[in-house]
């Protein structure tokens, strides 16, 4: 049976860390399968978790009143889900559902947060990944709201 660390060295978020630092972070994780239909987390609840996907597809989501749950954005094996563990207040911006079976590693964000203030170089390392991946959602977030939004296109 493969260890948490040994998994996580293969996750992109997470390749390229020194093993040591694995071995740190993975003592916060654990292995879960999610089936179809279910959700990870809930917008508005607790941001207590996140999550770093290996298998499968996930719905983010957001509330949007008269229209339920609208889809922002699907993402899949090696994305990672959830940075609201790691900023106040740590409640959850959107939803996340299994669009198909997931298996990920979910990390104990107060478990994370802190080791990551005991190693500041660790935490560090950690947030200028984590700032890439929340850059790469917000960029396409815009893509998808210039495509809603954008002007209409006349066609004769």
């Amino acid at each position: 049976m493969e260890t948490i660390d040994a998994i996580m060295a293969e996750h992109p978020f997470f390749k390229g860390l020194d093993p040591s630092v694995l071995k740190i972070v993975g003592g916060c994780g654990s292995n879960v399968r999610i089936n179809a239909g279910e959700y990870l987390f809930h917008e508005g609840d607790e941001a207590d978790r996140f999550y770093a996907v290996r298998h499968g597809m996930v719905a983010l989501e957001i509330y949007v009143p008269q229209r339920e749950q609208v889809t922002i954005q699907t993402v899949g094996a090696g994305d990672l889900i959830g940075w609201s563990w790691l900023f106040p207040p740590h409640v959850y911006e959107f939803s996340a559902r299994a669009i198909e079976m997931v298996r990920a590693t979910s990390f104990d964000g107060a478990c994370l947060r802190r080791k990551c203030d005991e190693d500041t170089a660790m935490g560090y390392e950690l947030m200028k990944r984590l700032a890439q991946v929340i850059s790469q959602r917000l960029g396409a977030t815009r893509l998808q709201l210039l495509d809603i939004y954008g002007p209409a296109v006349h066609t004769k």
